[in-house]
């Protein structure tokens, strides 16, 4: 407790170790919350989970509740998971892939991921996953990172075609990405550009939290 009071005057750091994937991790108390971050960036909670909250809420709070499975790609702390059991209260099946095997343990110990009995928790690479699973999903929540790199493959047309088709008609996908320079932007644009032609209604939210940019999909048929 006492570290966590004083938090709210500087962050104080309980947990730091490597990983292969995210290289470096840490778990720090920060005004009063456990945050987990990268080198360079905020992984988990803290202005993650305020930017992902605002994705949900453009969604729906009220639709979100009523879906029956949600495919988490990157879950690193769970942040959006614990917003979705927390905040809206979902009672459906929840699926999170990670690639960081270290992350999940991190996760475990400090967040009690593993205490949420609907979510279920795979060790793979998202691109992976999405080529293998024929489950049909009401959300996708496309939040992958290494560190402030976004791998290429997202905004590949083979990926945007495949999670749309993992998608059932009604269904949202919510991807957020990080805009650093002028190709970030320019790859954004392609990237809502591809959505377009798959009978989708998109919308962005630019600029949260300074650099991330939150593309809302709906698929219409």
């Amino acid at each position: 407790m006492l570290k966590r009071l004083l938090s709210y005057l500087y962050p104080i750091k309980i947990h730091s170790q490597k990983s292969a994937f995210s290289k470096s991790l840490e778990i720090t108390w920060a005004n009063g919350d456990l945050v987990m971050d990268s080198m360079n960036t905020n992984y988990s909670y803290g202005s993650l989970q305020r930017i992902l909250k605002l994705g949900l809420k453009n969604i729906g709070f009220e639709k979100i509740k009523n879906m029956q499975h949600i495919l988490i790609l990157g879950v690193a702390g769970g942040s959006v998971i614990k917003t979705l059991i927390d905040d809206i209260h979902f009672p459906g099946k929840i699926t999170g892939v990670e690639i960081d095997p270290e992350v999940i343990q991190i996760a475990n110990r400090y967040f009690k991921l593993n205490e949420i009995p609907q979510l279920k928790i795979i060790i793979d690479d998202a691109f992976e996953f999405v080529l293998k699973t024929t489950d049909k999903y009401d959300l996708i929540v496309v939040d992958v990172f290494q560190d402030t790199k976004m791998p290429n493959f997202l905004f590949e047309t083979f990926f945007i075609d495949r999670i749309c088709f993992l998608l059932k008609n009604r269904g949202n996908i919510l991807f957020n990405t990080m805009l650093l320079n002028k190709a970030d932007n320019l790859r954004n644009q392609k990237l809502i550009s591809d959505f377009s032609k798959e009978n989708c209604s998109i919308k962005s939210i630019p600029r949260v939290e300074k650099h991330n940019e939150l593309i809302i999909i709906e698929k219409l048929v």
